[in-house]
């Protein structure tokens, strides 16, 4: 599921980049209002600002819902060094046995 979301936030990325390049800026609109030939492009004479602003909003949206998704699993693992603080089951460790220890010899100064 993980790589799934990292995939669609991928391709979600890219087409978000993507969507900003192909807008026009703000200084472009003047020449189009003085009969630039704006109305023989694909989406009319403002068909393509609707449309590609509301798909850069629909993106941006969904950019953020899965970085959110993304987020919140990474962030409920649980690592290994607080395994040990969970007392609530036995540890799985086996113990070695432990051998008595023989006296230490003395030695005697002659």
């Amino acid at each position: 599921m993980y790589e799934v979301l990292i995939v669609c936030y991928l391709l979600v990325a890219l087409a978000l980049i993507g969507l900003v390049l192909i807008q026009q800026g703000k200084g472009a609109d003047m020449g189009a209002s003085f009969g630039a030939g704006a109305s023989g492009t694909l989406f009319g004479s403002s068909g393509s600002g609707n449309f590609l602003t509301r798909a850069t909003s629909i993106m941006a949206i969904t950019f953020f819902v899965l970085s959110l998704l993304i987020g919140r699993m990474s962030a409920n693992t649980k690592s290994d060094d607080e395994a040990w603080q969970d007392l609530s089951q036995p540890g799985t460790a086996v113990e070695e046995p432990v051998e008595p220890a023989k006296p230490a010899e003395e030695t005697i100064p002659e």
